[in-house]
């Protein structure tokens, strides 16, 4: 019976042990985005992370498609990898916010292995891009993942509601917050009024300082004329 007891603990923590690993696994197979930003209209370096091939084939390129929102993206160098840009024509030319006008746009982004990358090792590739200002958008960045031994295409979109985790190969994504309030040309605040109050208040004392000594000087002659003539008087 102590036996019995000893194992049953044992075993149920290493069966505990081998469902974390592969969940851990499981969760960790996917090519996750994440940004230093969400906010609209910001700067944001979007790094995607690979952790795993094509069913043990080693990684051979990584490309990234670019949502329809986005105009371009400027790749981060990765030394293991070769760069390259897919653009694409527009139907319609495009206004940017300085009032220049595009015809074409970066679609896509593919970083090729100089050497490949080994099954269950990490890699990370980053983008530095503009947000759009559509707060509450949820941005999606197919990746397709090319080995030596076939490819994943990690392009599928949750349903409306459903975890990231519902479909097979989800697409990389981030969702767009609401813009961050610019407070350069704000009116004065409590703490500034308070040091102009502040400031009036130590004018004031400075005033006062020196009226009170006139006071004491002017009272320091009419003594001694006083004193003078008591002096005078008794002569």
């Amino acid at each position: 019976m102590r036996f019995s007891r000893t194992v049953s603990p044992v075993l149920a923590l290493g069966t505990t042990a081998a469902l974390m690993a592969l969940g851990i696994g499981v969760a960790s197979a996917h090519v996750e985005a994440t940004p230093t930003e969400t906010a609209a209209g910001a700067y944001s370096l979007m790094t995607f992370s690979v952790a795993h091939g094509c069913d043990g084939s080693p990684t051979t390129a990584i490309t990234i498609t670019l949502p329809d929102e986005l105009n371009d993206a400027t790749p981060t160098v990765n030394p293991n990898w070769d760069i390259s840009k897919t653009t694409q024509k527009l139907d319609v030319p495009r206004t940017l916010a300085n009032g220049s006008k595009i015809s074409e746009r970066t679609a896509a982004i593919t970083y090729t292995a100089k050497t490949p990358l080994l099954d269950h090792q990490r890699d990370t590739f980053t983008l530095s891009l503009q947000l759009p200002d559509a707060a509450g958008k949820t941005l999606y960045f197919p990746t397709l993942q090319q080995c030596e031994t076939g490819q994943t295409d990690w392009k599928e979109i949750p349903a409306a509601g459903a975890s990231h985790d519902s479909v097979k190969a989800p697409a990389p994504s981030v969702s767009v917050t609401a813009a961050v309030a610019d407070t350069h040309d704000a009116p004065a605040t409590s703490e500034h009024a308070s040091e102009q109050a502040s400031a009036a208040s130590d004018g004031g004392s400075s005033w006062a300082a020196w009226l009170g000594l006139g006071a004491g000087l002017a009272g320091l002659i009419l003594g001694a004329l006083a004193f003078m003539r008591s002096g005078r008087s008794k002569a």
